[in-house]
């Protein structure tokens, strides 16, 4: 078996733009990427867009707005199957006057009667060996018809996979499969070998679930006299069930992680360690990082499980790590709106505050709305906790006490807070609590002493008294 031994290495990611890109497709792509920018390879992208029914022009858009955006950069044109239909067809008159392949007339009610009476779904050959004058009669006739490879009955197809090592597969187990549709269309099998060739690509790094496809796709690659590429499959990404990978499980695709505020930084880290790992213990990597320490061997054949709590954990450390710039800018550019009119000093301060508490951007933007504006509503749960007798008097001493002062520093303002706690006997959580809650409308926030420095006296006492009446009326 011929197989191409150049350095020259260029890779493909060839999505099929039936639906939104889902998280194995990225990470297939991802693989492919890290594989060839390691080797100082190319990294190509082609649009799989035949099936003209499933294939929808939004999918397209989104299937390459979603690797633009996790910063796979093609190094040459994209690659549109649908705009290739004559180079198919040339492929195709090749194999069919070369003998490789033949027309198969059958209709689908022969084709049943076929498999009823074999009790098998392979073909059987049947136009395999027709003569000339046959084929002629039934095209005379405009029947319809398929192509089929002719396919050897003996032997076996053996190949050698990047990540599970030889594979053979008996010639027997393979029947006289069709390459072209009996309404012209060529099948994914064929196109797919075409492509692969003209592209010159020299290793094929796609899911295990196309190792069945491999076999199929070596008889084309000896019936065109093309050199086959090298083959990696990747394991399966499965949910926490030990199930393959669906939105069941919190994993959704790639634009919607984007459209929630994800990064993609952290995405394409967390999708790197799902069946591959450096050899170390370092998990947090970026693009460059990763670029550097991959390596296609220490890809495992076991299944990979998506973890969501890990995957939040990886996109914390990331958030962590990057400037209240950076961040801010980010925030910006999936909401303009955010931080209304204050300055940019105040968001800045809000970011540094909410940082360590979130996991991802649309996480700050989700939980900080209380820092541009008071709370209109007010957890349901935690005000049941919270109000008591004497809630509304604890809220108007420190309405009192905090009128009063100069300081706006938060330790000022915590000492004042502990001198009031000492003096009056109420417990912490009597009074913390019920202030929390009037300033952020829940009980979860950073620290309370920063958050009111950074407000101002004024807009905190003036929270304190819209909770405190609303309740206390109540």
């Amino acid at each position: 078996m011929k197989v191409n031994h150049s350095n020259n290495i260029r890779v493909r990611f060839a999505p099929s733009p039936t639906g939104e890109l889902h998280l194995g497709s990225a990470r297939t792509a991802l693989f492919n990427y890290l594989f060839a920018k390691n080797n100082q390879g190319k990294f190509l992208l082609r649009i799989e867009d035949t099936d003209t029914e499933r294939s929808q022009k939004v999918h397209i858009e989104q299937a390459i707005n979603s690797i633009k955006w996790l910063g796979f950069k093609p190094d040459e044109e994209i690659v549109f199957q649908s705009r290739r239909s004559k180079i198919y067809k040339k492929y195709l008159n090749l194999l069919l006057t070369s003998g490789k392949a033949y027309r198969c007339f059958a209709s689908k009610q022969e084709l049943q009667l076929i498999r009823e009476k074999t009790n098998s779904f392979q073909y059987n050959g049947l136009w395999r060996n027709r003569s000339d004058e046959e084929i002629n009669e039934q095209l005379e006739l405009g029947s319809p018809y398929t192509i089929r490879l002719k396919t050897p009955n003996e032997g076996h197809i053996v190949f050698d996979d990047l990540i599970y090592g030889k594979i053979r597969v008996s010639n027997s187990e393979i029947d006289d499969f069709i390459i072209r549709r009996s309404d012209g269309s060529p099948v994914y099998n064929f196109t797919n070998v075409v492509d692969d060739h003209d592209m010159s690509i020299s290793h094929v790094i796609r899911g295990e679930d196309h190792i069945s496809n491999t076999p199929k796709q070596l008889h084309i690659y000896q019936s065109l006299g093309f050199e086959n590429p090298f083959f990696a499959h990747l394991p399966m990404i499965l949910g926490e069930d030990k199930k393959k990978l669906s939105k069941r499980h919190g994993a959704e695709s790639v634009e919607s992680y984007r459209d929630k505020g994800f990064q993609s930084g952290p995405l394409i880290n967390y999708l790197a360690l799902l069946g591959w790992n450096p050899g170390t213990n370092e998990e947090i990597m970026d693009l460059t990082q990763l670029i550097s320490k991959y390596d296609l061997q220490k890809v495992q054949k076991k299944s990979a499980v998506f973890d969501s709590k890990k995957f939040s954990w990886v996109s914390s450390k990331y958030l962590l790590k990057q400037d209240p710039n950076t961040i801010l800018q980010s925030i910006r550019s999936l909401d303009p709106s955010w931080g209304g009119n204050k300055t940019e000093d105040f968001c800045m301060r809000v970011i540094d505050l909410m940082t360590p508490r979130c996991n991802f951007i649309g996480d700050i933007i989700k939980k900080s709305h209380y820092f541009f504006d008071y709370p209109k509503v007010y957890n349901v749960d935690d005000q049941k906790k919270v109000w008591k007798e004497k809630t509304a008097i604890i809220l108007k001493d420190i309405m009192k006490l905090y009128e009063k002062v100069d300081c706006q520093d938060h330790q000022g303002l915590e000492v004042l807070f502990k001198e009031y706690i000492q003096s009056s006997g109420h417990g912490f959580g009597q009074v913390m609590k019920p202030m929390r809650l009037a300033i952020c409308g829940s009980l979860t926030g950073p620290s309370l002493f920063n958050l009111m420095e950074l407000i101002g006296i004024e807009d905190f006492l003036k929270r304190i008294n819209i909770y405190k009446n609303k309740f206390n009326d109540d």
